[in-house]
């Protein structure tokens, strides 16, 4: 039986009750894209010109290409040389997701003839961890937006609720969505290991994350491989966020060192 006890006006249970994110405060995306809009970064301003160096974009979980839009108006505007990552919705097995991307990758690489930087935002960027683990030749560095590549399930229970319901439908054999089986069997041994594996050190590592971000919990986001820098924002709005944006744009341009792809092959 659990000892309960009352300590001033809190009540302690003996048990430690897990630490959920408020939900609320995604409610800002939509000013902090206003703000992004009147800002000057918006403008380009002290954004480094991208010179037709390549990006990869990756959403994040439950979202598509749709939502990095914003973002990819913006950094073509800023001369790099965007490409989206080919997804309505990122609801997939983790390893046959990453095989698809990393194709794209190749394709991207060697159409460029030069190494990839890659965005992802929340599982976007754990993806970004695992390509850049799985191919360093190809990449010329990733920033990550509110991923939890440290602790994936470490979450709003609401979005913990979306992931067991796809991965129930998946396990029912509905195309295009992970199964239970992604989480507990063999299928995505390979992806874990990517993911966990050190980072290559000829790879650039920048990790966004926010204290007020309403979906993930911001201490999965500090992956001791990265250059971690904090920015207020919420989760989704991390996507039109004036601050993120600045931040990328100085992330970037410390990638620009990148080797070209066939010297690097």
């Amino acid at each position: 039986m659990v000892a309960i006890r009352t300590i001033g006006y809190k009540v302690d249970v003996g048990v430690p009750i897990p630490h959920f994110p408020p939900l609320w405060r995604e409610s800002r995306a939509g000013v902090e894209a206003a703000a992004l809009f009147r800002s000057s970064v918006w403008r380009g301003g002290g954004v480094p010109d991208g010179e037709d160096r390549p990006v990869l974009l990756i959403p994040g979980f439950l979202a598509g290409d749709g939502s990095m839009s914003t973002m990819t108006h913006w950094l073509r505007e800023n001369g790099y040389f965007t490409r989206r990552a080919g997804m309505r919705a990122n609801v997939g097995c983790s390893e046959e997701t990453c095989q698809r991307l990393e194709t794209r990758l190749e394709r991207l690489a060697e159409a460029t003839g030069q190494r990839v930087a890659i965005i992802g935002q929340s599982r976007g960027g754990v993806f970004a961890r695992a390509l850049a683990v799985r191919r360093p030749d190809l990449v010329s560095g990733i920033v990550t937006l509110g991923a939890p590549t440290v602790r994936q399930l470490s979450a709003h229970p609401f979005v913990l609720a979306q992931v067991l319901l796809i991965g129930t439908l998946g396990t029912g054999r509905i195309p295009g969505m992970f199964s239970i089986r992604c989480l507990r069997g063999g299928c995505c041994t390979d992806f874990d290991a990517h993911l966990v594996a050190p980072f290559p050190p000829e790879v650039r590592y920048t990790a966004l994350y926010s204290k007020t971000d309403g979906v993930v919990h911001w201490r999965a986001c500090l992956d001791p491989a990265a250059e971690q820098i904090e920015v207020r924002a919420s989760h989704v709005g991390m996507a039109v966020n004036a601050q993120v944006y600045a931040e990328i744009g100085h992330a970037l341009g410390g990638f620009e060192d990148g080797q070209v792809w066939a010297q690097a092959a």
